[in-house]
């Protein structure tokens, strides 16, 4: 027997790390049709525009961008940026509706991958980050890497 991938990043959201605080993280379900599944599986997903909103008790993600495959038949979907709907628990939902309706705080899709054979989206609560907050978290970066360089000479000297 084949064990299925776990857990395969196909994409991933590397601005959402510097443009919000992530404070709580949900792994929901993909709605796909047609082939968008094989095109996924190909890495060929783009969700750096992406974000997330809640309609009528359902979540959907916007400007998530999925290539059409191209072997692909009638079946390709004709719109790539289409919104796809977001499986989660309703006890999720009406959480992630009353927090993201807060001032200041979104629902950001952080990557997709493949979990037991299917596709999931691990979705973000961000709250936003002003630029003073970006320089901060580059300083504090930037301090670490040199501690850490400076550990590594400490011990190339002590050889």
């Amino acid at each position: 027997m084949s064990k299925k991938s776990e857990n395969k990043v196909l994409a991933q959201n590397k601005k959402a790390s510097h443009d919000y605080f992530i404070e709580d993280t949900y792994e929901c379900g993909l709605v796909l049709t047609g082939t968008e599944i094989k095109s996924l599986r190909q890495g060929r997903a783009n969700i750096g525009d992406a974000f997330a909103t809640i309609r009528n008790g359902e979540a959907f993600v916007h400007n998530m961008h999925i290539s059409p495959f191209e072997q692909g038949n009638r079946h390709n979907p004709g719109d790539p940026t289409r919104a796809r709907k977001l499986l989660l628990k309703k006890a999720e939902i009406n959480k992630l509706f009353g927090l993201a309706k807060q001032e200041g705080y979104t629902l950001v899709p952080l990557k997709v991958y493949v979990r037991n054979g299917f596709a999931k989206l691990l979705l973000g609560l961000g709250k936003g980050k002003k630029q003073y907050d970006k320089r901060d978290t580059a300083a504090k970066r930037d301090a670490q890497r040199d501690i850490q360089r400076a550990l590594r000479e400490k011990q190339k000297i002590a050889r």
